[in-house]
Formats: structure tokens, sequence, C-alpha cells
């Protein structure tokens, strides 16, 4: 048997099993900081078009110092400062030490990164909405709520889903970047066997091809995804 597949073999013998698991990590950060970041965005979106000065203000103030700062920053302001704010706090009460769950850390720096990045696509595609279509829904008696669930937010959506798809591949990338707070994600135990096996080409062309086969799979679901918003627009 080639080494090499000696080295992929599943078991103590191999690091498939290692692989396997930073992969599942790596999918399962993404899939939970993509709610999050989606309702923030919309948030976020919604006061920048309320009309509310000082909401607007606070929207931009956050988008552009969320959207300035690398991200690998972010993650750094996130785990370290938030560890220091909690055991502050505990400090009041206790001399216990706490430390800061990785996963939730890295998933709230990421979605506050990715949260910026969706609202201005929010925002663009609430400017390609004519204006017309909340005062028809208002002339309907629809109430607010009604008028952005019922007409709005379907509109919302396909306008917005071609951008927010192109953030959820660039998500998918970032959440390696979570590995330098020791989460065991796809490109920390990628690591940690070459490290362990000298054999750095075998391993990162592997997680080259997990990368992109996570891409692929992505990019057909959100074509998908787009075909059945858009069912209708041909005909109409």
């Amino acid at each position: 048997m080639p080494e090499w597949l000696g080295l992929l073999a599943w078991g103590d013998a191999g690091w498939s099993d290692e692989l396997a698991a930073g992969l599942m990590m790596t999918v399962s950060l993404a899939l939970a900081t993509l709610p999050f970041g989606l309702a923030f965005g919309l948030l976020l979106a919604l006061a920048q078009i309320s009309g509310e000065p000082l909401l607007v203000r606070a929207a931009r103030i956050y988008t552009t110092i969320f959207r300035g700062l690398p991200e690998l920053l972010t993650i750094f302001i996130v785990y370290y400062g938030g560890q220091m704010a909690l055991q502050a706090i505990v400090g009041l009460f206790t001399d216990t030490y706490v430390e800061v769950n990785a996963f939730l850390a890295g998933m709230l720096a990421l979605g506050l990164v990715f949260s910026s990045y969706a609202a201005e696509v929010f925002l663009s595609a609430f400017h390609g909405i004519p204006k017309g279509q909340w005062e028809g829904a208002w002339a309907l008696g629809l109430s607010r709520w009604q008028t952005f669930r019922l007409v709005i937010l379907p509109q919302l959506l396909r306008l917005a889903l071609g951008g927010l798809g192109n953030l959820w591949l660039v998500l998918l990338k970032e959440t390696s970047l979570v590995s330098v707070i020791a989460l065991d994600e796809l490109l920390r135990m990628t690591s940690v066997a070459v490290g362990v096996t000298k054999q750095p080409i075998l391993f990162y062309t592997l997680a080259c091809g997990l990368y992109l086969a996570l891409s692929v799979i992505s990019g057909r679901g959100i074509a998908l995804l787009e075909h059945r918003l858009n069912r209708g627009e041909a005909t109409r």
C-alpha cells in the first residue's frame, strides 16, 4: 500500500477521522454564523432606511468599523476581549477562572463581519424595490409588518440572494481563521496532520479539495434557490 493511502486511512492508523471532524466543525461554524449574520444584517439595513438619524448613523458606524477591520483582528478582539469582560464580571462574585468558548467566539466574530456586509447587500436590494410597492400595500389596508412580510420580503430575498450567496462562500473560507483561537476546524486539523507527518503537499492539497467541494455544493444549492425564488419572473 502506498504511504499516502496509509496516512489517509480511517482509525488510529490515518488522519481521515480528524480531517472529517474538522470538516464538520467548519460546516457547523458556518451554518451557525449564517442566521445570526443574516438577521443582524437585515436589522442594520432596516435601520438605515428607517429615516431616524440616530439609527442611520449607528448602523453606518457599525458597518464601517467591521468592514474596515481585518477579520483576524475581529476574532482576536471578540475572543480575548470577551474573555476579559466575562472574567471581570465573574470576578465581582467569585475567583473562579472562566474561559470563552472558541466556537461561540468564532461564530460571534464572523457574524459581526458577515452582518456588516450583508447589511449593504440588503440595503441595495431595498433600493431596488419601487416605493409604490409599499404604498400599494398600505392602500390595500395591510399593516407595516404585513407589508414587509408578504410584499417586500419575497422581493428582497430575490434581489439580495446573489450577493448573499457570495458572502456565504466567503464565510466558508473565513472559518479557517478561527484556527488561531484553537478551534479544531478543517485548516487546524490539516496543520496538525502536516506537523506530525511532514507531508504538507498531501494534506494541504486535500484541504483545498474539501474547500472546493464545499464551494461547488454551495454554488449548486444557491442556484437551485435562485431558480425557486425567480419562478414566475420569466412569465411576468
